[in-house]
């Protein structure tokens, strides 16, 4: 009997330790995060979001889950950024425009100050946060940055001159409400979601937006004419609650930090190949016609815009920022990699 019982103690013994000796990385426990997007899951913010979930899943080895809650099933876009600080998501992915004074400098690059592509555009907005290191963020951890491609013009009617937009209604956010109303168009807020339905009711006669939603959200259904402006570009972070980010592994925070640059020149590139894909798409199923500015048009329509950023320098040196100097970064940014591309 008592050879029996040291037999079993042995057994049970090796057993475990075998189990200690032979259990991966993979098979403890997993930290569990929750990430919040507010748009619907085709379209870019939330591709770039199942994107990063995939690296930081292979990179951690499956020491880290990330759920994923697109269309504001968790949270919505004007709740994010404190959703998160509160830690009703571990991390959100937020458009800065949609709250012009709260993101004072990171917004800075939705002014027409000519950046060409959402590459350059990602690239700039991340290199200008670590140079600047807002405070706007000091309650969160931001984990990546990227913007849109430029905005242009998508219409029920055909928009050649600035005289054809006068009086217009477009659906638009943040700071193009300004350029709207400097050509002489009106600017209607309101979510993007609710913009179809707007368009077919004649509430909006069109929007101002990167050109992915012509394909993403069937744009072309309804916008027969798109006016080629490539003005401006729209600001988005990644953040994260600042408490679940002290209590994450030295190991899954490097993983994160190293992602931060990957992550904004991938979804740059992916937003730039969409779009072209989007624009050849609704030329071809719904025979939208693409109007390109001629050169002197295109400079009287961005003549008009110059004084948008003086009074943005005006507004943001008024309330303790360097604003001609983060505009002269900005500028020199966007000619640094703009060449890189």
């Amino acid at each position: 009997m008592k050879r029996f019982k040291t037999f079993a103690t042995t057994a049970i013994m090796t057993a475990f330790l075998a189990v200690l000796l032979c259990q991966s990385p993979a098979g403890a426990k997993s930290i569990s995060l929750n990430y919040a997007n507010f748009p619907p899951a085709p379209t870019f913010p939330c591709v770039q979001m199942e994107q990063w979930k995939s690296e930081v899943e292979a990179k951690t080895q499956g020491k880290v889950r990330i759920n994923t809650f697109p269309g504001g099933t968790l949270l919505g876009a004007r709740d994010m950024m404190d959703g998160v600080i509160a830690g009703q998501a571990d991390i959100g992915c937020l458009c800065m425009a949609y709250q012009p004074g709260r993101f004072m400098v990171t917004n800075a690059v939705s002014l027409p100050l000519g950046i060409p592509d959402s590459r350059t555009g990602s690239l700039v907005l991340t290199d200008l946060f670590k140079k600047e290191n807002p405070r706007a963020f000091n309650k969160v951890k931001v984990l990546a940055l990227f913007t849109t491609a430029p905005a242009n013009i998508m219409s029920r009617k055909r928009v050649a001159t600035l005289q054809d937009l006068s009086g217009m209604d477009l659906r638009a956010s943040g700071g193009a409400a300004e350029i709207l109303k400097t050509w002489g168009a009106n600017q209607i807020g309101m979510p993007m979601s609710a913009t179809p339905e707007a368009l077919q009711k004649g509430v909006v006669q069109g929007l101002f937006s990167s050109l992915e939603v012509m394909k993403d959200l069937k744009f072309a259904e309804e916008c027969s004419y798109v006016t080629v402006t490539n003005t401006v570009v729209y600001p988005f972070a990644v953040v994260m609650n600042l408490d679940r980010w002290n209590a994450l592994p030295d190991d899954v925070k490097t993983v994160m930090e190293n992602l931060s640059r990957e992550q904004a020149l991938w979804t740059g590139i992916y937003m730039d190949n969409h779009v072209k894909e989007a624009v050849e798409w609704s030329k071809k199923t719904h025979n939208v016609e693409f109007l390109e500015l001629d050169p002197a048009n295109s400079q009287a329509w961005n003549q008009t815009l110059l004084p948008i950023t003086e009074k943005w320098i005006e507004k943001a040196s008024a309330k303790g920022f360097d604003g001609k100097n983060i505009v002269d970064t900005i500028k020199t940014l966007i000619q640094k990699h703009g060449q890189d591309s």
